[in-house]
């Protein structure tokens, strides 16, 4: 097995517990390895660190898949599928959770979220592809699902070297699915819809405005499918208007709304920015504003244009809510980092001249675990806060 030397001082980062090593901290490496091979990672004294899949083409040329040295086979790879679906036992639905969240679970860039009973998978390096159907043999006898989709349509693919790619890696699956997410119905597009074809990590954080929104006048803005609009209702608001840019989205959202029976929710199709703004300049009021747009930034670059756009939406919310109501808002970038988060909505609140009380900061659900060791593992930020004015 090929050897990778990293730079003298680099293998600080290792021992840390992160789960990359990135090209420029490479010094040389001894046996040729091809891309795509796991290789022996060591020290520039040569002490072993970790056993780790390649890629020289990448700005992430190295995923540790073990910090032991012993074989990485198939036998490997179904333990590690295994022990990240029994981690989710203890608490989850197996039919609403994300079954592996790749570097957390130990199978760097391997995704797997599961809607009633088909799962949908996304493998986004070079040197896990060889192991697809490892996995999905793993997967099928540890939760017997119908069949297994992949969503490779992703441009990161490219950047590894694969091509984006499609289909049915196991059994037979529909174009939709059926799932249900805290009691509330809804159907999944996994062959077509964003990502995997619904967000699971904010499972939680959507449970969690139960006690906010009964009786309420609520506005969920970003909403996609659906997903808070439609906790919102099956909690008891009085009244739920859901927004989205895509008028496709508002049609899937109204069609999960028929299937749950609820007729106390209605859906726009208006750009979010432009609607808020509508709004305030109406003087209208809200008990509750949901705030769950899409990242805003994919680099680090754009993170300062990012922080605008999030105390934009966040100040018209603000400014929509009655005192004494709530202010639900989310950010599901990467970059922007938990503190710039909440400093951004603080900005806003004092623009908006309103007193904020912290009810939660959560994060994503358990389904989708942090490592401390790598920062980028948590990308999800949910405050609740009440506003008072």
């Amino acid at each position: 097995m090929a050897d990778v030397i990293l730079l003298p001082g680099k293998e600080k980062r290792v021992w840390s517990g992160h789960p990359w090593v990135f090209r420029s901290d490479i010094a040389r490496t001894k046996g040729n390895p091809a891309p795509g091979d796991t290789v022996r990672l060591t020290a520039s004294n040569g002490r072993f660190l970790a056993m780790a899949v390649y890629n020289p083409a990448s700005q992430i040329a190295l995923r540790i898949l073990s910090h032991r040295e012993e074989p990485i086979d198939d036998a490997f790879i179904r333990q590690r599928v295994h022990e990240a679906v029994e981690y989710r036992r203890a608490f989850a639905d197996l039919t609403s959770c994300r079954l592996i969240f790749a570097e957390s679970d130990g199978l760097p860039a391997v995704i797997v979220d599961a809607f009633g009973d088909v799962l949908v998978m996304q493998c986004l390096c070079l040197g896990m592809e060889q192991y697809k159907d490892a996995i999905c043999d793993a997967l099928m006898d540890e939760v017997h699902p119908r069949g297994i989709y992949e969503r490779g349509d992703v441009p990161v693919r490219e950047l590894e070297g694969l091509r984006q790619v499609t289909g049915v890696l196991r059994g037979t699956v529909p174009d939709r699915v059926m799932m249900e997410e805290n009691g509330v119905k809804f159907w999944v597009d996994v062959k077509n819809g964003q990502k995997t074809g619904f967000f699971l990590d904010q499972k939680e954080n959507r449970a969690a405005i139960a006690p906010f929104v009964k009786g309420k006048q609520v506005l969920d803005c970003f909403t996609h499918t659906g997903s808070f609009a439609l906790h919102a209702a099956k909690f008891g608001a009085a009244q739920v208007t859901g927004v989205d840019i895509s008028e496709f989205a508002c049609d899937c959202a109204r069609e999960n709304a028929a299937l749950n029976g609820f007729d106390n929710v209605d859906f726009v199709a208006a750009n979010a920015f432009d609607y808020l703004k509508e709004q305030c300049a109406l003087g209208a009021q809200y008990d509750v504003v949901i705030l769950d747009p899409p990242a805003f930034t994919k680099t680090r670059a754009a993170v300062e244009a990012a922080a605008r756009g999030y105390k934009e939406i966040n100040l018209r919310g603000m400014k929509l809510v009655k005192s004494g109501g709530y202010l639900v808002t989310c950010s599901c970038s990467q970059h922007m980092l938990p503190g710039q988060f909440k400093d951004v909505v603080l900005s806003a609140a004092r623009d908006a001249r309103v007193r904020l009380m912290q009810v939660e900061y959560r994060t994503q659900g358990r389904d989708h675990p942090i490592l401390p060791a790598a920062p980028e593992t948590q990308y999800l930020k949910c405050g609740i806060f009440r506003v008072d004015k």
